[in-house]
Protein backbone atom coordinates (compact mmCIF):
# COMPACT_ATOMS: atom_id res chain seq x y z
CA UNK A 1 0.00 0.00 0.00
CA UNK A 2 1.38 3.44 -0.84
CA UNK A 3 2.77 5.39 2.05
CA UNK A 4 0.57 8.31 3.05
CA UNK A 5 1.96 11.61 4.23
CA UNK A 6 -0.04 11.39 7.43
CA UNK A 7 -3.55 11.22 8.80
CA UNK A 8 -4.03 14.41 10.81
CA UNK A 9 -7.49 15.93 10.71
CA UNK A 10 -8.37 18.38 9.35
CA UNK A 11 -5.78 18.13 6.63
CA UNK A 12 -5.05 19.59 3.25
CA UNK A 13 -7.33 22.27 1.92
CA UNK A 14 -9.70 21.81 4.87
CA UNK A 15 -7.22 23.78 6.98
CA UNK A 16 -7.75 26.88 4.84
CA UNK A 17 -11.03 26.64 2.91
CA UNK A 18 -11.36 28.95 -0.05
CA UNK A 19 -13.85 31.76 0.26
CA UNK A 20 -16.68 31.82 -2.25
CA UNK A 21 -16.25 34.19 -5.16
CA UNK A 22 -13.14 36.22 -5.85
CA UNK A 23 -12.31 34.18 -8.93
CA UNK A 24 -11.38 37.21 -11.05
CA UNK A 25 -9.02 38.90 -8.60
CA UNK A 26 -6.13 37.91 -6.35
CA UNK A 27 -4.34 39.16 -3.27
CA UNK A 28 -0.83 39.83 -4.59
CA UNK A 29 2.11 40.29 -2.23
CA UNK A 30 4.83 41.12 -4.78
CA UNK A 31 5.83 40.81 -8.44
CA UNK A 32 9.38 41.04 -9.75
CA UNK A 33 11.80 39.59 -12.30
CA UNK A 34 14.47 37.18 -11.07
CA UNK A 35 16.31 33.96 -11.83
CA UNK A 36 14.19 30.97 -10.95
CA UNK A 37 15.86 29.30 -8.00
CA UNK A 38 14.19 25.90 -7.66
CA UNK A 39 12.52 23.10 -9.59
CA UNK A 40 12.61 22.08 -13.26
CA UNK A 41 12.93 25.69 -14.48
CA UNK A 42 15.94 26.53 -12.29
CA UNK A 43 18.26 29.15 -13.77
CA UNK A 44 15.87 30.75 -16.26
CA UNK A 45 14.87 34.43 -16.12
CA UNK A 46 11.39 34.43 -14.63
CA UNK A 47 8.72 36.82 -13.42
CA UNK A 48 7.89 35.78 -9.87
CA UNK A 49 4.32 36.40 -8.70
CA UNK A 50 3.97 35.93 -4.95
CA UNK A 51 0.38 35.61 -3.77
CA UNK A 52 -0.69 36.34 -0.21
CA UNK A 53 -2.02 33.85 2.32
CA UNK A 54 -1.05 30.33 3.35
CA UNK A 55 -2.76 27.50 5.19
CA UNK A 56 0.48 26.10 6.65
CA UNK A 57 3.14 27.45 8.99
CA UNK A 58 6.34 25.57 8.13
CA UNK A 59 9.21 25.86 10.59
CA UNK A 60 11.65 26.94 7.88
CA UNK A 61 9.35 29.28 5.91
CA UNK A 62 11.26 32.08 4.19
CA UNK A 63 8.21 34.01 2.96
CA UNK A 64 6.15 34.48 6.12
CA UNK A 65 5.79 38.15 5.15
CA UNK A 66 3.27 36.97 2.54
CA UNK A 67 0.89 35.39 5.05
CA UNK A 68 -1.31 38.44 5.47
CA UNK A 69 -0.18 41.32 3.26
CA UNK A 70 -1.45 41.63 -0.29
CA UNK A 71 -3.00 44.08 -2.72
CA UNK A 72 -6.27 43.04 -4.35
CA UNK A 73 -5.58 42.93 -8.09
CA UNK A 74 -7.88 42.01 -10.97
CA UNK A 75 -6.57 39.14 -13.10
CA UNK A 76 -6.43 41.13 -16.40
CA UNK A 77 -4.42 43.92 -14.73
CA UNK A 78 -2.04 41.39 -13.20
CA UNK A 79 -1.52 39.69 -16.57
CA UNK A 80 -0.61 43.05 -18.12
CA UNK A 81 1.84 43.77 -15.31
CA UNK A 82 3.51 40.38 -15.75
CA UNK A 83 3.68 40.76 -19.52
CA UNK A 84 5.33 44.18 -19.21
CA UNK A 85 8.57 42.58 -18.01
CA UNK A 86 9.14 40.95 -21.40
CA UNK A 87 10.16 37.63 -19.79
CA UNK A 88 8.97 34.33 -21.24
CA UNK A 89 8.49 32.46 -17.96
CA UNK A 90 6.25 33.10 -14.94
CA UNK A 91 6.38 31.45 -11.51
CA UNK A 92 3.31 31.68 -9.28
CA UNK A 93 4.17 31.09 -5.64
CA UNK A 94 3.24 32.31 -2.17
CA UNK A 95 2.28 31.93 0.52
CA UNK A 96 0.15 29.19 -0.98
CA UNK A 97 -1.22 30.14 -4.41
CA UNK A 98 -3.87 27.42 -4.54
CA UNK A 99 -5.52 28.93 -1.45
CA UNK A 100 -6.94 31.64 -3.72
CA UNK A 101 -9.82 30.85 -6.07
CA UNK A 102 -8.48 33.15 -8.80
CA UNK A 103 -5.18 31.32 -9.27
CA UNK A 104 -6.47 28.94 -11.95
CA UNK A 105 -7.94 31.88 -13.88
CA UNK A 106 -4.57 33.65 -13.75
CA UNK A 107 -2.83 30.54 -15.05
CA UNK A 108 -5.29 30.19 -17.93
CA UNK A 109 -4.82 33.84 -18.90
CA UNK A 110 -1.02 33.53 -18.85
CA UNK A 111 -1.11 30.36 -20.94
CA UNK A 112 -3.26 32.19 -23.49
CA UNK A 113 -0.46 34.78 -23.68
CA UNK A 114 1.87 31.89 -24.59
CA UNK A 115 3.96 32.36 -21.47
CA UNK A 116 5.62 29.41 -19.74
CA UNK A 117 3.84 29.06 -16.40
CA UNK A 118 4.94 27.14 -13.33
CA UNK A 119 3.42 27.06 -9.86
CA UNK A 120 4.89 26.22 -6.46
CA UNK A 121 2.30 24.68 -4.17
CA UNK A 122 2.43 22.87 -0.84
CA UNK A 123 0.49 19.75 -1.85
CA UNK A 124 -2.49 20.36 0.39
CA UNK A 125 -4.81 21.41 -2.46
CA UNK A 126 -5.90 19.37 -5.46
CA UNK A 127 -4.62 20.71 -8.78
CA UNK A 128 -7.23 19.62 -11.30
CA UNK A 129 -8.35 23.20 -11.98
CA UNK A 130 -4.96 24.16 -13.44
CA UNK A 131 -4.29 24.06 -17.19
CA UNK A 132 -2.29 21.02 -18.31
CA UNK A 133 0.46 23.30 -19.65
CA UNK A 134 1.35 24.57 -16.16
CA UNK A 135 4.46 23.01 -14.61
CA UNK A 136 3.44 21.98 -11.11
CA UNK A 137 6.17 22.00 -8.44
CA UNK A 138 4.63 20.34 -5.40
CA UNK A 139 6.20 20.37 -1.96
CA UNK A 140 5.71 17.20 0.11
CA UNK A 141 5.98 18.46 3.68
CA UNK A 142 8.40 16.49 5.83
CA UNK A 143 7.99 15.85 9.59
CA UNK A 144 10.44 18.53 10.75
CA UNK A 145 8.59 21.16 8.71
CA UNK A 146 5.84 21.11 11.32
CA UNK A 147 3.30 20.58 8.54
CA UNK A 148 3.60 16.82 8.04
CA UNK A 149 0.31 15.20 7.12
CA UNK A 150 -0.88 18.08 4.95
CA UNK A 151 -0.09 16.41 1.60
CA UNK A 152 -3.09 15.08 -0.32
CA UNK A 153 -2.17 11.77 -1.92
CA UNK A 154 -4.64 12.36 -4.77
CA UNK A 155 -2.24 15.03 -6.04
CA UNK A 156 0.16 12.30 -7.23
CA UNK A 157 -2.30 11.14 -9.90
CA UNK A 158 -2.49 14.66 -11.37
CA UNK A 159 1.26 15.02 -12.00
CA UNK A 160 3.02 14.41 -15.32
CA UNK A 161 6.69 13.88 -16.14
CA UNK A 162 7.17 17.63 -16.68
CA UNK A 163 6.02 18.29 -13.10
CA UNK A 164 8.01 17.91 -9.89
CA UNK A 165 7.82 16.77 -6.30
CA UNK A 166 10.05 18.66 -3.91
CA UNK A 167 11.21 17.49 -0.47
CA UNK A 168 12.81 20.09 1.82
CA UNK A 169 14.79 18.39 4.59
CA UNK A 170 15.84 19.86 7.93
CA UNK A 171 17.94 16.85 8.95
CA UNK A 172 18.62 13.19 8.22
CA UNK A 173 15.28 12.22 9.78
CA UNK A 174 13.52 14.26 7.11
CA UNK A 175 15.72 12.79 4.39
CA UNK A 176 14.94 9.21 5.46
CA UNK A 177 11.23 10.01 5.58
CA UNK A 178 11.45 11.49 2.06
CA UNK A 179 13.40 8.50 0.73
CA UNK A 180 10.82 6.10 2.14
CA UNK A 181 7.95 8.15 0.68
CA UNK A 182 9.58 8.06 -2.75
CA UNK A 183 10.29 4.33 -2.67
CA UNK A 184 7.01 3.17 -1.14
CA UNK A 185 5.00 5.13 -3.70
CA UNK A 186 7.03 3.89 -6.67
CA UNK A 187 8.08 7.40 -7.64
CA UNK A 188 11.40 6.35 -9.15
CA UNK A 189 9.59 4.52 -11.92
CA UNK A 190 8.53 6.19 -15.18
CA UNK A 191 6.37 8.12 -15.89
CA UNK A 192 6.70 9.72 -12.47
CA UNK A 193 7.26 13.44 -11.93
CA UNK A 194 10.78 14.77 -11.41
CA UNK A 195 12.10 14.48 -7.86
CA UNK A 196 14.06 17.17 -6.00
CA UNK A 197 15.55 17.12 -2.51
CA UNK A 198 16.71 20.38 -0.95
CA UNK A 199 18.34 21.26 2.38
CA UNK A 200 16.81 23.87 4.63
CA UNK A 201 18.96 26.93 3.95
CA UNK A 202 21.64 27.30 6.62
CA UNK A 203 20.55 24.23 8.58
CA UNK A 204 21.66 21.18 6.58
CA UNK A 205 25.02 21.03 4.82
CA UNK A 206 24.65 20.41 1.11
CA UNK A 207 27.53 17.94 1.31
CA UNK A 208 25.66 15.88 3.93
CA UNK A 209 22.54 15.74 1.79
CA UNK A 210 24.62 14.69 -1.21
CA UNK A 211 26.21 11.89 0.83
CA UNK A 212 22.82 10.58 1.94
CA UNK A 213 21.51 10.49 -1.62
CA UNK A 214 24.67 8.78 -2.86
CA UNK A 215 24.56 6.27 -0.01
CA UNK A 216 21.04 5.19 -0.95
CA UNK A 217 21.51 5.54 -4.74
CA UNK A 218 18.31 7.54 -4.70
CA UNK A 219 17.09 8.68 -8.13
CA UNK A 220 16.37 12.22 -7.01
CA UNK A 221 18.06 15.51 -7.80
CA UNK A 222 19.91 17.32 -5.02
CA UNK A 223 19.00 20.99 -5.27
CA UNK A 224 20.04 24.20 -3.59
CA UNK A 225 18.09 27.47 -3.76
CA UNK A 226 19.99 29.15 -6.60
CA UNK A 227 18.63 32.64 -5.97
CA UNK A 228 20.05 32.52 -2.43
CA UNK A 229 23.42 31.37 -3.75
CA UNK A 230 23.45 34.38 -6.09
CA UNK A 231 22.02 37.13 -3.85
CA UNK A 232 21.88 35.72 -0.32
CA UNK A 233 18.84 35.10 1.85
CA UNK A 234 16.86 38.28 1.23
CA UNK A 235 13.58 39.45 -0.26
CA UNK A 236 12.86 40.56 -3.79
CA UNK A 237 15.34 38.35 -5.62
Amino acid sequence: MPMNAGSKSPHGAARYPRKRGGGLSLLVNEVYASIQGEGPETGFPTVLVRLAGCNLRCSYCDSAYAFYKGERTEVPALVERISSYGVARVLITGGEPMAQAGTAALCRALVRRRLGVSIETNGSYLLGSLPRQVVKVVDVKTPLSGAGGSFQMEVLASLARKDALKFVVAGEKDYIWSRDFILSNGLQKAPSPQLFISPVWGKVALSDLAEWVLRDRLEARVQVQLHKVIWGNRRGV
